[in-house]
Order: structure tokens, then sequence, then C-alpha cells
């Protein structure tokens, strides 16, 4: 593996997962700042993820034609004045327009990374690779949002946004030194990907990473009341619970990487199931403290096994517009967090308990695990197919 370039681009995801989430530990710090509501200060969270869907095309436009390593800086450039300014935000709107624009950066640059990532490697450690990119955005979750809630409430919320653009200046001169040139942008013009990302096998991959969020959102967006009501844990209960969900990300993850390079599908499919049933007991055993954290930690493992997996799928399915694809993909899994936010909430609001929502979340992974299975009963391209050769 080519490590030195990929940690620097695991660097820069660690800090592109640590600004999307951090704000949700903040939220009560921002709210009293600017006199708005926690529900208002919440918008904050679903801008983000609506900057990163609106954002991911029309960013991967303005870049195709860039090299890759200049693509990335620009958009770490990008990052890093958005944070400045939230960081010097003067009010709310002015807050949520940095947050919108920071996250233009997001989709481009997991999606280019991504694709840089794999193309530093042989071909059959291609998803380990991607994993490994993708593990800064885990471990974000287990180390970057905990640390910057902290260092928020203790020196006040900005200070975060202030930490947070170190990190992607540290990340930028790490991606300047160890990237290599010569990795050349998108040659042929944008309509030739267009075209290709109307076809069915690229569009289905891209709506099962759709499916997977919205599955691991419907029950993750709610999870602090979940298990304070239903598993009855305590305040620092549920932050140890929450941090045990994050090494499960983190080990999930880079172990969907190893297991895709030897069969893709299987991976896929693999995880799917076991997503449904670990939802299904999660259900089950949520009143009970031990294992229902045994199960969390397994559930969340699952969930993001499936990441690069699908994102390599993306690509292969993809093969004559990887840039754009990739790119688009990452949207796909931004559009899933909000409408698995949505979904939850709506159930809520329409009388279902918390302990009703990994049902609910079950019942979305059974969607994703009968269209993925579709592709593998009638493959309809050669490199998947070629890859469920080698399982």
């Amino acid at each position: 593996m080519a490590p030195l370039p990929i940690l620097a681009l695991a660097v820069a995801s660690f800090g592109i997962g640590t600004t999307e989430f951090v704000i949700m530990g903040l939220l009560p710090e921002v709210a009293r700042d600017f006199d708005v509501t926690i529900p208002q200060a919440g918008h904050l969270v679903s801008g983000y993820a609506m900057g990163v869907v609106i954002g991911a095309p029309l960013v991967a436009m303005a870049t195709a034609p860039l090299p890759r390593k200049t693509a990335l800086l620009a958009l770490m450039a990008v990052f890093v004045l958005g944070n400045l300014a939230c960081a010097l935000a003067p009010d709310y709107w002015l807050l949520m327009a940095a947050r919108v624009a920071t996250a233009f950066a997001h989709g481009a640059f997991f999606g280019i990374g991504a694709i840089v990532a794999r193309n530093l490697v042989p071909r059959e450690k291609r998803t380990q690779a991607v994993s490994l990119m993708f593990a800064g955005l885990t471990l974000a979750n287990v180390l970057g949002v905990p640390l910057g809630t902290a260092l928020g409430q203790a020196m006040g919320w900005r200070a975060t946004f202030w930490a947070v653009v170190g990190i992607g200046l540290a990340a930028s001169a790490a991606i300047a030194f160890a990237l290599p040139n010569g990795m050349p942008g998108t040659r042929g013009g944008l309509a030739k990907e267009f075209r290709a990302l109307g076809r069915w096998p690229v569009l289905r991959p891209m709506l099962v990473s759709t499916l997977s969020s919205v599955s691991f959102f419907t029950v993750f967006t709610y999870i602090a009341p979940f298990l304070l009501t239903v598993t009855h844990l305590t305040p620092s209960g549920v932050t140890g619970a929450l941090f045990a969900a994050g090494v499960g990300l983190t080990v999930g993850n880079l172990a969907g990487g190893w297991l895709a390079d030897r069969s893709l599908m299987r991976t896929v499919l693999g995880s799917f199931a076991g997503l449904i049933a670990v939802l299904v007991a999660l259900s089950l055993v949520a009143p009970f403290a031990v294992p229902a954290l045994a199960v969390l930690v397994l559930w969340s493992g699952l969930a993001f096994a499936l990441v690069s997996p699908l994102q390599v799928w993306v690509v292969e399915a993809a093969s004559d517009a990887p840039n754009l694809a990739s790119t688009l993909n990452q949207g796909a899994f931004n559009l899933g967090n909000a409408l698995g936010a949505w979904l939850g909430g709506t159930a809520l609001t329409l009388g279902a308990g918390y302990s009703e929502l990994p049902a609910l979340a079950a019942a979305v992974s059974l969607l994703g695990l009968g269209l993925a299975a579709t592709a593998v009963a009638r493959p309809l391209w050669p490199s998947l197919a070629g890859n469920q050769g080698r399982s």
C-alpha cells in the first residue's frame, strides 16, 4: 500500500468529519450565543448535509479538468476558509452560510480522494485503501467530536472551529508533500460522464448507498434519547456508549475494506443481512444495558462496513465516469443522512416509540439488501462480474 499519501487523505477526512459532526455537541453554546432555539441551531446540521448534496455535482464539474492533487488542495483551501468564516461568524445566518460553503468541499473531496486512494495501490487492495482514507471520518466520531465538544464547552464554540482550521492546514501540507503529481483530471468532457451516470448499473449502487445511510440515521440521529429512555443509561453512560459505537464504526470500516477486496458483493450483501438481524436484536435487547451496548457496537460496525465497498462499487460500475460518480455518491450518502433523520422523526411524531426505530431501520436495510441482490442475480457490467469471479 502507499501509506503516506493515503494517511494524508485520512488526516483531511478526520478534519472534515470533525467539522461536520462536532456542531451537534455545541448546539447549546451556539444557540445561547446567537439567541436562537436549540432546534434552530440544529438546522446547522441539516444545512451542512444539504450543502454536500447540492455542492457535490457543482464542485465535481468545476474541479473535473484539474489535476487530482491540485483539485484536492483547492478543496482543502475551501475547507480551511469555510471553517475560518465559521470561527468569525458574527450572527446565525452568516454561520449557516459558512457551514454550507464548507460543505461544498465535502462531497468532492471524498469523491476525488477515493479515486486517488484506489489508484495508488494494487487492484487487490483498492477497497482497503479507500477504507483507510475513510478511517479519518470514523476516527472523527471517536476522537474529533468529543474532544472538539470539550474544547468548545471550555473555551467557547469558536475555539473548536479554530482548531479545525489548524487541522485543515496540517492536512493541506501533508497532501502537498505526500501526494504524487501527474494524476490528470477528467478527459473527454463532462457530457460523457453525465451520460454514463444515467445507466441503471451506476444508479443502482448510488440508491443502495442512500438506503444504507437512511437505515443508519433513522436510529443514530435519535440514539441519545433512545439510550436514555429505553436502555435507561445515565448521561455519562450515553457518552461511553457513543464512544464504544465510534470504535465499532472504525473497526467495521476497516474490516469492510479488507473483506470487499476479497469479494465486493458478498461483503455488501452480508453486511446488509447482518444489519437486519442486528437491528431486530437491538429492538429486543434495548431495555438491557449490557446486551444493548454489545449490539450497538456490532450494529455500528456493520453499518460502516458498507461505506468503502459501496463507494468502490459505484466507481467500478462507472468505470468511464469514475470522478463524477464517486463525488455524487457522497451526495447520495448525505441525502440518506437527511432522509433517515426525517424518517425517524416522522415515525416519532406519528406516535412510534424510540424502541420501534430499529425495526423501521431494519425494513430500510431489507430494501437495500433486495436492491443489491439484483446485481448478483444478473451482473450488468464486466468489472463487477470480474470482482464476483474473485469471490
